[in-house]
């Protein structure tokens, strides 16, 4: 599909120190964090290895700031080939198309860690809206045009829309997800980025599925 072209209409509530200081954060957090949990991403490379992921790393197409595509990282957490020739939402996927430790991997989010190498690349941010495909764009602007704000942000690993909405299994989600990014978009610091980093690491520890 054709990628939406995008017109500049400044929605930011970030100036450009706090942009700076925020992309200074990411690229800080995103290299130690890389480090640190290194033992971690090979844990998961061998759990999934031995669970008979042929390929364990997976790369998509995603629509990022400026509406431009960039390659998201993941880890593989369905069998490859079980979308088809159409893309589907997570939710709609078979179970039988994932093992047990991919659908755990994917329920606690750490089938993202590989993002943080996106983030230390610029292509995303730690705090900012999840980067979705062309195809579900393109439905979700059927709905609603105001999507193209989202494209003012870099896309990111967590956001309230992330936390409080979980995955967008339908239309109705999916549009409250954008509401939910556009009002971040428009009150945004670098004190709610903090707070939102908070909270993730808070869900994250004590296994709340989100």
């Amino acid at each position: 599909m054709e990628a939406i072209a995008y017109e500049h209409r400044s929605h930011d509530a970030m100036g450009v120190v706090q942009h700076t200081i925020k992309r200074l954060t990411d690229v800080i957090l995103s290299a130690v964090a890389l480090v640190i949990l290194s033992p971690v991403f090979l844990v998961i490379y061998i759990a999934l290895k031995k669970d008979g992921t042929r390929r364990v790393l997976f790369r998509q197409e995603r629509i990022g700031r400026y509406a431009k595509p960039f390659t998201i990282y993941k880890f593989r957490t369905m069998k490859e080939g079980s979308e088809g020739d159409t893309p589907k939402l997570c939710a709609d996927v078979d179970q039988q198309s994932s093992t047990k430790i991919q659908i755990f991997l994917r329920q606690h989010h750490l089938d993202e860690l590989p993002q943080l190498w996106n983030v230390l690349t610029g292509d995303m941010s730690i705090v900012g809206p999840r980067p979705e495909r062309q195809y579900f764009i393109d439905m979700i602007m059927e709905h609603d045009h105001d999507y193209e704000l989202i494209f003012e942000m870099r896309p990111g690993l967590t956001s309230e829309a992330t936390l409080y909405n979980g995955y967008t299994d339908t239309m109705e989600k999916m549009l409250r997800r954008l509401h939910m990014d556009i009002h971040y978009l428009e009150n945004r610091s670098l004190a709610l980025d903090m707070r939102i980093m908070w909270d993730t690491f808070i869900s994250i520890i004590s296994g709340r599925k989100f």
